[in-house]
C-alpha cells in the first residue's frame, strides 16, 4: 500500500479520493487517481498518474520522468497553489529552473482583514541583521528555539520560534494570540525566503502572462479530457 492509508479491493493500485461528480453530496469516496500533466505552447508534453491525492507530492517525480523522456528540462516552471512547498521550491533551486508557483496565502494576502491583521507574521516588521520580528506593539519577537520536521515523502524542515520578549500589559493581545503567555510564531527561513521569491515571480508582467497561459492551456485540455472523451474517471 506504499505510503496511501486506502486502497480499493478492486483496484489495489487506487486510492478513496473525494470526487467532484458527488451528486449525493454526501462526501462520498470513490478509489480514483491523481493525473497531472504538463503542457508547453498547447502541446501537452508530459503525463504522470499517481496514487497520492494530494499535488504537491507530484512535482518532483513529474518534473524527473520529463527530463528523462524529454531529454531536457524547462527553465519555468509554473504551478498553482496546490504545489507549493519547501522541497519543491529547493529542488527547482537546484535543478536551476525558476519557479512560478502561487502562494497558498495569495488569495488571502489581498484581503483587507489579512492586512489588517497584527497577528499575522507578513503584517510584523522583520529585521534580517539581527534577526527578530517586532509586533504592533512595537514589541521585540525573538528566536528562542528550533524545531526540525519530517514530511510525507522524509523532507526535512528548520522551523525557527519566535517568541515575544513581553505581552504583559499589551493593549493588542487580545489581537495578537489566545495564548496565556508571550506571542510565538513559527518561521521556515527558507521557504518564506522561497515563497516571496516566488511572489515577486508570479507578479511581474512576463510572470503574469506564464500564469494566464497556464490557466487556459493546463485547465483546458484537462476540461477536453473530461468533456469531449467523457473521462469523468479522473480526479
Amino acid at each position: 500500500m506504499s505510503k496511501r492509508n486506502s486502497y480499493s479491493k478492486t483496484d489495489p493500485d487506487a486510492t478513496f479520493m473525494h470526487m467532484k461528480d458527488d451528486h449525493m453530496r454526501n462526501g462520498q469516496l470513490k478509489p480514483a487517481y491523481n493525473v497531472q500533466i504538463a503542457v508547453e505552447s498547447e502541446y501537452v508534453t508530459g503525463v504522470g498518474i499517481f496514487d497520492d491525492r494530494n499535488d504537491i507530492a507530484t512535482l518532483i517525480p513529474m518534473l524527473n520522468n520529463m527530463k528523462e523522456k524529454l531529454g531536457h528540462k524547462y527553465l519555468n516552471v509554473i504551478a498553482d497553489s496546490g504545489y507549493e512547498s519547501e522541497e519543491n521550491y529547493l529542488y527547482l533551486e537546484a535543478n536551476e529552473q525558476i519557479h512560478y508557483i502561487k502562494p497558498q496565502t495569495y488569495e488571502k494576502w489581498k484581503k483587507r482583514n489579512f492586512k489588517n491583521d497584527i497577528s499575522k507574521r507578513e503584517n510584523m516588521r522583520y529585521d534580517a541583521e539581527s534577526d527578530f520580528y517586532i509586533c504592533h506593539n512595537n514589541r521585540k519577537l525573538i528566536p528562542t528555539s528550533i524545531i526540525h520536521r519530517t514530511s510525507a515523502s522524509g523532507y526535512k524542515s528548520e522551523v525557527t520560534v519566535y517568541e515575544c520578549e513581553n505581552c504583559d500589559n499589551c493593549i493588542h493581545k487580545i489581537k495578537c494570540t489566545k495564548a496565556k503567555g508571550n506571542r510565538k510564531i513559527q518561521v521556515s527561513k527558507v521557504f518564506v525566503k522561497n515563497r516571496e521569491i516566488s511572489y515577486k515571480n508570479i507578479t511581474t508582467e512576463f510572470g503574469i502572462k506564464l500564469r494566464i497561459n497556464r490557466s487556459i492551456q493546463v485547465e483546458g485540455a484537462f476540461g477536453i479530457l473530461k468533456s469531449d472523451y467523457d473521462n469523468t474517471w479522473k480526479k
